[in-house]
């Protein structure tokens, strides 16, 4: 006979980034909460290098201290981007992203993120009405309801959805979700370079590639490098030495000789855009709501800002005397979170296939876009404070 748990009042579905910073986003709220996590506690507590480093913006930097959460990080663990470049082609356009005067000196923060998914669980650790529990099988998804593969069942008011853009909770809850296969492999390492990189991160659509290269300590930069599905195990066996001078020369050899100095993290290119973000007592966080592609480093960020969305409104009913949940609230958090992520999200695919078409007349517009981009500075400005995230 199944055994019923201690029933919550809101459970999570995901001990990532997103779902512990929603979970200590609420902890001073005093509602019950339970963090369900598929994977064993060794991995959530002191998560390994993934080889991904995240780039966090303003608004982002702003919720992680609020969490208490960014000054567990070490200063010499976050590298900041002082200026941004686009580059197509050949290296003859570029669009230039620059220290606007607001930005106190950096356009943005880039931090690995094993060190933010630990500085997350060393901050949800210690509150008292959080409750992890590790290598969870669920077997189905009901409302107000999950039931685990030993029968176990939880029950709880909303139950939140953050178990990545493959989310099976949405799945199961009958959420729809548009999904776009780039049918591409990203494929990440950390490189060492004779000249310093001066904290400047590049974008290279290149006409075989895509090639990321982002400013960590030092001269060690991060090198993302977006191939197609069909030559990622090319890139995968290229020996090292091969493997950095491929790089520094898609790099037009800026840095001068690089060397490979960390394993290679391969991950599939997907996108994905959940047609509702909530059902009722039900709500999806981060990539299960939105799961962005990385070009514009907006994945993590978006799903900081979804949470604390959600998390205000909470919070707001709470003050108020409603329920913590309401469906009211749920719906706000849709139309607010839809408001700032989809045109993002749409404008970046398209930006996407269309730097990545090396056709003739793919290559004339690309040229011209950067162009119009770099020279007209209120489309310029207004693309480098969606980028940053920087308060009025």
């Amino acid at each position: 006979m199944s055994t019923i748990k201690d029933k919550y009042d809101i459970i999570i579905i995901g001990a990532g980034p997103v779902g512990l910073s929603f979970a200590k986003s609420l902890a001073d709220t005093g509602l019950k909460i339970l963090v369900l996590e598929k994977q064993p506690a060794e991995q959530i507590e002191n998560p390994s290098p993934d080889g991904r480093e995240i780039a966090l913006t303003h608004l982002s930097k702003d919720i992680l201290t609020k969490l208490g959460v960014w000054n567990k990080i070490a200063d010499t663990d976050i590298s900041p981007l002082k200026e941004a470049k686009v580059i197509n082609g050949d290296f003859s356009d570029s669009l230039h992203f620059e220290n606007n005067g607001k930005s106190n000196g950096a356009l943005g923060f880039l931090i690995s993120n094993h060190l933010i998914r630990k500085a997350l669980y060393e901050s949800v650790a210690p509150e008292k009405n959080i409750e992890i529990r590790y290598d969870v099988e669920i077997e189905k998804f009901e409302q107000k309801k999950i039931i685990l593969k030993n029968e176990n069942i939880f029950e709880a008011e909303l139950i939140a959805a953050a178990d990545s853009r493959f989310s099976e909770a949405r799945k199961q809850m009958g959420i729809k979700a548009s999904t776009y296969d780039f049918n591409k492999t990203m494929m990440v390492l950390k490189v060492e370079h004779e000249k310093p990189h001066n904290n400047v991160a590049y974008e290279c659509f290149l006409y075989d590639k895509t090639l990321a290269i982002l400013p960590l300590s030092q001269n060690f930069s991060s090198a993302v490098i977006t191939i197609p599905n069909e030559v990622a195990g090319f890139y995968k066996n290229m020996p090292d030495d091969e493997l950095a001078e491929n790089i520094s020369t898609s790099f037009a050899e800026q840095y001068g000789k690089m060397k490979v100095c960390s394993e290679r993290y391969s991950y599939p290119l997907v996108s994905v855009y959940a047609e509702s973000f909530y059902k009722e007592n039900f709500v999806l966080l981060g990539d299960a709501a939105v799961g962005m592609h990385p070009v514009t480093a907006h994945g993590f960020n978006f799903g900081l800002r979804g949470q604390n969305t959600l998390a205000n409104l909470i919070k707001r009913n709470l003050q108020i005397g409603y329920p913590a949940y309401t469906q009211a609230a749920l719906q706000e958090y849709n139309k607010l979170h839809k408001a700032a992520t989809l045109p993002f999200y749409l404008t970046t695919n398209q930006i996407v296939k269309l730097y990545t078409n090396t056709s003739t007349s793919a290559r004339i517009l690309r040229k011209g876009l950067l162009k119009l981009s770099n020279k007209v500075m209120p489309i310029k400005n207004h693309l480098t404070s969606k980028l940053t995230e920087i308060a009025a």
